[in-house]
């Protein structure tokens, strides 16, 4: 399957989604309607970038995009705001979206295997970031960050 049918934003009492293991290029428009999903799983997809409408998913609290191809994430992403969970590996990002720092219930953030470099000092005030895996990207080194994070308790993964 390569596309979903904008029809699917009529499921708007849909909670969970997994559309991974197929051939998806993008996300319809509608899935922004779909206000009551709490787990919305895509990996191992082909999708270059997430529609606009991705922030209207406000009571998101999973979202798993590992094994595409996503360069950047929307910052209309930031409406998601009860996110807790998001797997970003292996994709292609080069730098983390600051706007994920607006999201407070961000606990586990996974970038493995991507094309980060740089290590935004930001990440230290993000309020709930309990995990942060960094592994298998090029970063230059940041230690006060890092010590910053670890006397927060957060495990950083490089």
């Amino acid at each position: 399957m390569t596309r979903l049918p904008e029809t699917l934003g009529r499921l708007t009492r849909l909670r969970y989604l997994n559309v991974g293991e197929n051939s998806l290029t993008q996300l319809p428009e509608a899935i922004g309607d779909m206000r009551h999903l709490v787990e919305l799983r895509s990996q191992h997809n082909q999708l270059a970038g997430l529609p606009d409408t991705i922030g209207g998913l406000s009571q998101l609290r999973e979202l798993w995009l590992r094994g595409n191809a996503l360069r950047r994430l929307p910052e209309s992403a930031a409406g998601m705001t009860q996110l807790r969970h998001l797997d970003l590996r292996e994709n292609e990002l080069a730098e983390i979206p600051e706007f994920l720092v607006e999201l407070p219930l961000l606990r586990h953030l996974d970038l493995r295997a991507n094309r980060v470099r740089k290590l935004p000092g930001w990440l230290a005030r993000m309020p709930s970031l309990e995990k942060l895996d960094l592994r298998w990207n090029d970063t230059e080194p940041a230690p006060r960050l890092l010590d910053d994070l670890a006397r927060r308790g957060c495990v950083v993964l490089k």
